[in-house]
């Protein structure tokens, strides 16, 4: 019986050169097509006027040109609060928020994981409850919740509701049971290490791709933030509330719209860029079972 099962296991199984080039035509295939949104935005952002109301509709740009990207700099130019403050607005929510919730799931995450309490069952099985209900669902809650605490008009307005996301904690908590043993816990604590201790020195660096991924998801969530809800004072808004005040012109600013796409597209596709490898590791990952 084990001679049987040792051949199964060592038994590789042969692809033919067709299927493989199949299977790679097909990826080509998917990559081009998924591929195909970013790209014709950049291509939009680059056309004049008379490619951009062009009829029929022109896929390739002509004459390229970056005099959208010039007007739209002018129109923000022209707002009572400089522009420079927007940028900053958006970079520090999205930067303070992202490493605040980052470590806030960690830790609930590691509680829910390893912990001893009473009721951590049920915690966990409300969070898990918790990812049922979207955004517009909890809308109004969110809004009656920050304006009597007197948030409104302030960076805790824009963070507060994605530091109270179950996501992270859900996906952390997941890869924390299935990636790092108990024993590897309990040896450290033989060791005299704090549980505050353990969770950074031993177990974080062991989930990194867990953490770079959710990095990568709160960045994006927070950086595409519009927050006209909570935020009615200038110097308070961020980038995507400027730039949709700016683009609202309809088709008249169908030129500036394309620039603006393309420039808050950028940060979450640099972080991308530089997370990707553990992003798949995540996704790898994810169907371990216990």
């Amino acid at each position: 019986m084990r001679s049987i099962f040792k051949a199964q296991v060592g038994h590789r199984v042969s692809r033919s050169a067709f299927g493989t080039f199949i299977i790679l035509l097909f990826l080509i295939v998917l990559s081009l097509f998924m591929m195909f949104p970013f790209a014709y935005s950049i291509m939009q952002s680059l056309k004049p006027a008379e490619e951009i109301f062009a009829f029929p509709p022109r896929l390739l740009v002509h004459n390229p040109t970056l005099d959208n990207y010039e007007n739209l700099f002018k129109l923000a130019d022209s707002l009572s609060v400089p522009f420079s403050r927007y940028v900053f607005n958006s970079f520090f929510v999205s930067v303070f928020g992202t490493a605040v919730y980052v470590a806030i799931a960690a830790m609930a995450a590691y509680s829910l994981a390893f912990g001893t309490f009473r009721g951590r069952g049920r915690l966990n099985d409300l969070i898990v409850t918790a990812l049922l209900f979207s955004s517009p669902v909890t809308a109004v809650a969110q809004y009656l919740i920050i304006a009597n605490l007197g948030m409104l008009n302030s960076y805790w307005a824009l963070l507060l509701p994605v530091l109270a996301m179950p996501f992270g904690v859900f996906l952390m908590r997941q890869f924390l049971v299935q990636m790092i043993p108990m024993s590897l816990i309990e040896a450290a604590r033989i060791d005299g290490c704090t549980e505050f201790r353990v969770l950074w020195t031993v177990v974080i660096p062991v989930v990194k791709p867990a953490v770079m991924t959710l990095i990568l998801f709160t960045f994006q969530t927070l950086w595409n933030t519009n927050g006209a809800n909570f935020i009615y004072d200038e110097a308070h808004k961020v980038l995507p509330t400027v730039m949709n005040e700016l683009i609202a012109g309809g088709i008249s600013r169908a030129r500036e719209g394309a620039a603006a796409t393309i420039l808050l597209m950028l940060p979450p596709v640099i972080i991308f860029f530089f997370t990707q490898r553990q992003v798949i590791e995540t996704m790898a990952a994810s169907g371990i079972k216990e």
